[in-house]
């Protein structure tokens, strides 16, 4: 009878140890299935579900165990990779109405390669609406911070005319203040002194007139380009013209001592500067790279015929001159290299940032030849990642940069791992900005229809 009962009970146990735990999730939901996440504070693959609501990743569950996912939409993940949604630090979007068509192309561009945060570079009061909007979800955009108009050697002639434009746009809302070339020391001093006292920061260019050692005990936010710093390596000795200094410093490339290397990066570090590189203007706008060559890459399709132009036209203004040669420009690039590694292991930290849309950088194609960029400086794949992602999350305070549970679901799932060659990002699968999912073939037919636009 013991033996009649036991056989009675077994498939009872049986069916308890395999019965599937029920989530209840709404029809709106998403949950991203047996997907390998990848962890960019270390590099660990985990084997998870990711269960995204509204704009959170609400739960991260063992990819081992099953689940009945009841009403939410399943992304089927099994054998490929989750990783956080980039940021670009140095953005540009373009200065019209909100739901002007070029306003949405230009968005659309970042999300399509994964980059789920940008960093507006040259402000304009439509961009506070539009920064808005993005944030309400009630357009498909990345994230976005505003920098104010520009401030530069022609809008801000004065300390008067200083003060009263810092204050306007702090009062305005901008997240910072854009400071462009030309703006004169004590006129510099005057922007300091009234942002300090508004409570907004400020970022972008160093004026030749200020230098960057003024600029780094001044506490610029950022510094982007690495602006400023191949000058600030030329011994005083030397007695340059800071105003013949040419693009970046290129005119001073055989005057630099790169012993000064440490004591700038030292600076920079103690007043908490962070750096934006840029280091894809460099590498393409003005490497000897061909401009025709550039114009003929898959991405340029997306550019009017206009754009690329104009784009052509401009680097070889710049490229096609007597003081201009690949050996120099190698040199250049060289310093450039060696100040971006430096900066990133003894600085404040780096953020990702390309400009784009600028010369030969189309919006989000080229936060990879960025990233490229900071491996050719020597950072490794994951390093690479980290300043797209965790460190533009602790610059901004940011709910964002990682996958965990209360986290924005800022996210990008690829095919094979990013870690082992940073151009898996490149079609990606799908993209996730804060809960709204665009999947691969939603990507690659509004890709086309922006392409059939600019056909030529």
């Amino acid at each position: 009878m013991k033996n009649i009962t036991y056989l009675f009970l077994l498939p009872l146990v049986l069916a308890c140890g395999t019965s599937i735990e029920k989530i209840e999730l709404d029809s709106d939901a998403y949950v991203f299935e047996n997907a390998q996440v990848i962890d960019v504070r270390n590099g660990s693959i985990s084997v998870s579900h990711v269960v995204v609501e509204e704009d959170k990743i609400s739960k991260i569950l063992d990819g081992n165990k099953a689940y009945d996912w009841t009403n939410a939409k399943v992304i089927y993940s099994k054998d490929y990779y989750l990783v956080p949604g980039l940021a670009e630090m140095h953005a540009h979007i373009p200065s019209m109405e909100w739901d002007d068509p070029l306003i949405e192309e230009t968005l659309f561009l970042y999300l399509s390669n994964g980059v789920t945060t940008i960093r507006g570079m040259l402000g304009n009061p439509v961009h506070l609406e539009l920064r808005d909007k993005a944030r309400k979800r009630e357009i498909v955009s990345p994230r976005i911070y505003t920098s104010s108009p520009s401030l530069n050697g022609t809008t801000v002639r004065t300390p008067e005319e200083a003060a009263s434009k810092v204050s306007a746009y702090a009062a305005d809302g901008y997240d910072f203040l854009k400071l462009h070339p030309g703006i004169r020391l004590h006129v510099f001093d005057e922007i300091v002194r009234t942002a300090n006292e508004k409570g907004i920061p400020y970022a972008g260019h160093v004026s030749n007139l200020v230098r960057i050692r003024h600029a780094l005990i001044n506490k610029y936010q950022t510094i982007d380009h690495v602006d400023g710093f191949l000058e600030g390596l030329v011994p005083e000795e030397a007695n340059v013209n800071p105003l013949e200094n040419g693009f970046f410093g290129y005119n001073f490339t055989d005057l630099v001592e790169l012993e000064a290397i440490d004591e700038l990066i030292a600076l920079s570090k103690e007043n908490k500067v962070w750096i934006v590189p840029t280091q894809a203007l460099f590498d393409r706008w003005f490497s000897p790279t061909p401009a025709e060559e550039l114009a003929a890459e898959p991405e340029m399709k997306y550019m009017s015929p206009e754009t690329i132009s104009a784009w052509i036209k401009s680097k070889k203004d710049m490229t096609e001159t007597e003081s201009y040669t690949a050996e120099k420009w190698e040199r250049f690039n060289g310093i450039r290299y060696k100040l971006i590694k430096a900066l990133h292991e003894n600085g404040q930290g780096l953020l990702l940032g390309s400009d784009a849309p600028q010369v030969f950088n189309v919006p989000g194609f080229s936060i990879h030849h960025e990233l490229q960029g900071m491996l050719d400086a020597g950072l490794t794949p994951l390093e690479a990642m980290q300043i797209g992602t965790l460190n533009p999350a602790a610059f901004f305070g940011g709910n964002f940069g990682e996958i965990k549970e209360g986290m924005d679901a800022d996210l990008i799932l690829t095919e094979k791992n990013p870690l082992d060659n940073l151009q898996h990002l490149r079609n990606p699968k799908g993209v996730m900005a804060r809960g709204i999912w665009l999947d691969q073939n939603t990507i690659s037919e509004k890709l086309n229809r922006i392409a059939s636009k600019y056909k030529r």
